[in-house]
């Protein structure tokens, strides 16, 4: 194995294990990646029934929730400037529907939106909203091919075993001149340095199983056969907040003391909301976000 071991951690977020898990660097290309990983058979107890993907909702999350929709909508709309009136818009790993209820409250009417999600929770709590959701593994699911216009993977190519099977998947479902939208943990960030060795909220111990910096992002979209229209950082305080209750958590810190470090916190994200803002400017925002096109 032509890697090093960088990390070492522990499920802080969720304590679905008291293992310690292994991140590795590949020499070659960069990529960070989980060793070993968790089998499929294990996927319900390391995503547990209170998972942030399958409930992140007003009433659980508050100010946070509709801040965080606001500024979801702006970015969605964004990425789906030029779609047409009938555009079919599909969402890999769409979780509780949280990006799909966007896209039908603020885009286009005619829009046909669509998502797929392994997890059957998940995808029973977004049918429950009114969205259309295929339960089950892309590959699996016999989705019409080149039917696409738009493809959205946000935070999801970390979570899967073999991303490069899974874009190629997903360019198959695309029209040609189609686009698939990649959002995820950007290895290169300030946050992953300062953190590195085993508190970085984007190794998501045991969740996160591929890392991915502008390099290997690269990489990623020529072994699938994509060009890169674009790869930039985005910003977000996710793994700022993370990282710091990781560590107090670590630290057997008072619980008072890291739960102002969470998802519910406003004023921690508020912070490291405008820290990742400063460094997005010189091109290291806590995300990489990147905008790949099927040519052919």
């Amino acid at each position: 194995l032509d890697a090093d071991q960088i990390a070492i951690g522990r499920d802080y977020e969720y304590t679905t294990s008291e293992d310690d898990f292994v991140a590795v660097k590949c020499r070659s290309c960069s990529l960070v990646f989980l060793t070993p990983r968790p089998s499929i058979n294990e996927f319900t107890k390391i995503y547990p029934s209170n998972y942030h993907a399958f409930e992140f909702s007003p009433d659980q999350f508050g100010l946070v929730f509709q801040v965080r929709r606001r500024l979801e909508a702006r970015r969605l709309l964004a990425w789906c400037k030029g779609l047409g009136e009938n555009a079919r818009i599909i969402d890999i790993g769409c979780g509780d529907g949280f990006h799909l209820e966007i896209l039908r409250d603020f885009g286009r009417k005619g829009w046909q939106l669509e998502g797929v999600d392994f997890d059957e929770r998940a995808a029973t709590i977004a049918r429950n909203k009114g969205l259309t959701v295929h339960q089950g593994l892309l590959e699996e699911l016999n989705l019409p091919q080149a039917s696409y216009d738009l493809a959205f993977l946000i935070q999801t190519i970390e979570h899967v075993a073999d991303p490069p099977a899974l874009l190629r998947q997903v360019k198959s479902l695309l029209r040609p001149g189609g686009r698939v939208i990649i959002v995820t943990d950007n290895t290169d960030s300030l946050d992953a340095k300062i953190f590195a060795g085993r508190y970085w909220g984007g190794y998501h111990f045991p969740r996160h199983w591929n890392l991915f910096n502008q390099k290997s992002m690269r990489l990623l979209a020529q072994q699938a056969g994509f060009t890169v229209a674009a790869l930039t950082t985005a910003v977000s305080p996710v793994n700022w907040v993370y990282s710091l209750r990781n560590t107090l958590v670590d630290k057997q810190a008072p619980t008072w003391l890291f739960e102002l470090f969470s998802l519910k916190s406003t004023i921690s994200l508020s912070v490291f909301t405008a820290l990742d803002t400063l460094l997005q400017f010189v091109g290291r925002g806590a995300l990489l976000n990147a905008i790949l096109e099927r040519k052919d």
